[in-house]
């Protein structure tokens, strides 16, 4: 499959967005209540001078065809790597997978650019492929339907969070 991206507008200055993107509270309401997932945790969240380095662990909420639940299984979940650049002010992640972790591979980059005095406009590019015999193509083109929804519900939650916060 290779690359796409999501572009959304969020209602905030860029430092409150990185600040909100990686704030552990707003995290968990938005995957467990925005995005519905059955489970999420930060395992691991680590801040040096240069980056912040986060480690979480989801079970997403599943709306796939069967042939790709067969193979992902009931208890499908991955794990995230990722690293915030501060001076660059660019989010990476990688993604590991509970089923054919050498098989799915997702990464991807956040950036955030300032469009107006309280808006900014954030860009998520994602790579995602799944060598997966005969239903490789499956599982990408219902991997991107589910990130692209996902991507545009976190906007709406966020745009909510931020609104309804005294930040």
């Amino acid at each position: 499959m290779g690359k796409f991206s999501v572009t959304h507008e969020i209602n905030c200055n860029v430092e409150t967005f990185w600040k909100t993107f990686l704030d552990k509270t707003f995290n968990e309401k938005l995957y467990l209540e925005g995005l519905g997932f059955p489970a999420f945790k930060i395992v691991d969240q680590t801040e040096t001078d240069a980056k912040i380095i986060r480690k979480v662990a989801g079970t997403p909420k599943m709306e796939v065809p069967p042939a790709v639940a067969k193979v992902l299984g009931s208890n499908f979940g991955y794990t995230e790597d990722g690293v915030f650049d501060k001076t660059a002010k660019v989010w990476t992640w990688k993604l590991t997978t509970s089923a054919m972790p050498d098989k799915i591979k997702q990464e991807g980059k956040v950036t955030v650019t300032a469009i107006g005095d309280n808006k900014v406009r954030r860009t998520a590019e994602i790579f995602m492929e799944a060598k997966v015999f005969m239903i490789g193509g499956l599982i990408e083109s219902s991997g991107e339907k589910q990130l692209r929804e996902g991507w545009d519900k976190s906007a709406v939650f966020m745009n909510k969070y931020l609104a309804s916060a005294a930040l």
